[in-house]
């Protein structure tokens, strides 16, 4: 049996790796989700939430170079874990600047304004800076004074798009995850008690799936999301507990067909309890559809929480979303700068389309009676 199970295995690893899409869809998840998890160490703005404004070059296009004064603040201790994970607490200020000269206790710069137009200068004290590096024009400009260049450009509050995309990443794949992983446990859970047991038990658990599929998923979503609040871990839940009834649903075919095969049956000669023909003999052979779905609903929840946050309800500012993005952007589509909200919008779109590509190529290679 153990032969076989593996023998299945590898041929629908053979016919996967024959789908051109679905191995590509699978790399580019990959490639994405690695992006996601490093995403503060890649981003060029590894502050916490890539939030450092600059109004003075808000709605740059991509590629645009500015010099940046940074102005040192306090310092906060963090573990290296936290810096990883969250981004550095720091309580600095970069300021864009055309120009700068040091003036005795003071460094005096110009600010930088579009077109190049006039500006008054302004002055900040050398206290805020090391005084080991004030002494020289050279040494203050290698320590304070960077180039910056905007891959992606800025928003419009002037922060790093791309800093705001990698880490936006974050959100689209934790949802994903914790959505899946919520509907699997809740959808296998009453799937298979409906399927094995049948009866009374089955009419409860079939009367709460059909309430629960006839009310709008985004309704749904918003009414839950409104009664846990708004925030990150609440729209997590809300999506995940809408997203079960199709597993559920499945599930509770496939153990119904699947109950009454033979080697069930023996188990059950042999005295084995239910929980474990359930969940060692049944579940490990039902599992091929669920793995579809899960890929589905992976979409799904990346679609919905985009659309949450479009409304305002989704991850909160200044937590950066995709949908987000989209929402803070679409009216410059008509003001010539369409790529704000096209560039997080065609994120989005190729993200959802990996994994509808990768669930269709697990569905034709977990397909047994196609092989």
């Amino acid at each position: 049996m153990a032969k076989q199970a593996n023998s299945l295995t590898q041929l629908a690893l053979q016919k996967f790796k024959k789908n051109f899409w679905g191995v590509f869809s699978f790399i580019f998840i990959v490639a994405v989700g690695l992006l996601a998890v490093f995403a503060y160490v890649l981003a060029p703005d590894d502050s916490q939430n890539a939030n450092q404004m600059h109004l003075s070059i808000h709605s740059k296009k991509p590629g645009f170079t500015v010099s940046m004064l940074r102005v040192p603040g306090d310092t906060i201790e963090q573990s290296w874990l936290g810096r990883y994970f969250t981004g550095i607490k720091d309580t600095g200020t970069e300021i864009p600047i055309s120009d700068f000269t040091l003036h005795g206790n003071s460094v005096e710069y110009t600010p930088y304004v579009e077109n190049g137009g006039e500006t008054l200068t302004k002055t900040i004290d050398l206290s805020f800076f090391d005084p080991n590096v004030v002494t020289l024009k050279t040494l203050f400009a290698q320590e304070y004074v960077k180039e910056h260049t905007f891959i992606l450009g800025t928003d419009k509050y002037g922060r790093d798009l791309l800093s705001r995309m990698l880490i936006g990443a974050r959100i689209s794949f934790s949802i994903g995850f914790v959505a899946v992983i919520i509907s699997l446990l809740i959808g296998i859970s009453l799937g298979a008690l409906g399927g094995y047991y049948g009866g009374r038990v089955d009419a409860a658990i079939m009367w709460l799936i059909n309430v629960t599929w006839s009310i709008p998923t985004l309704l749904l979503v918003i009414a839950i999301t409104l009664a846990l609040g708004k925030g990150f871990w609440q729209v997590f839940i809300a999506v995940g507990l809408t997203m079960w009834v199709e597993v559920a649903r499945v599930v509770r075919g496939q153990v119904i067909s699947v109950k009454q095969m033979q080697y069930v049956t023996a188990a059950r000669a042999l005295g084995y309890k239910d929980y474990r023909i359930v969940t060692r003999h049944i579940l490990p052979n039902i599992m091929a559809p669920v793995i579809v779905i899960s890929a589905a609903n992976f979409a799904g929840a990346i679609l919905i929480e985009s659309g949450l946050s479009f409304l305002g309800i989704g991850a909160q500012p200044p937590v950066p979303s995709w949908g987000a993005m989209i929402k803070d952007h679409y009216s410059y589509i008509i003001l010539g700068k369409a790529y704000l909200a096209i560039i997080p919008g065609l994120a989005i779109m190729l993200l959802v389309m990996a994994f509808m590509l990768m669930g269709n190529a697990l569905r034709d290679a977990l397909d047994v009676k196609s092989a």
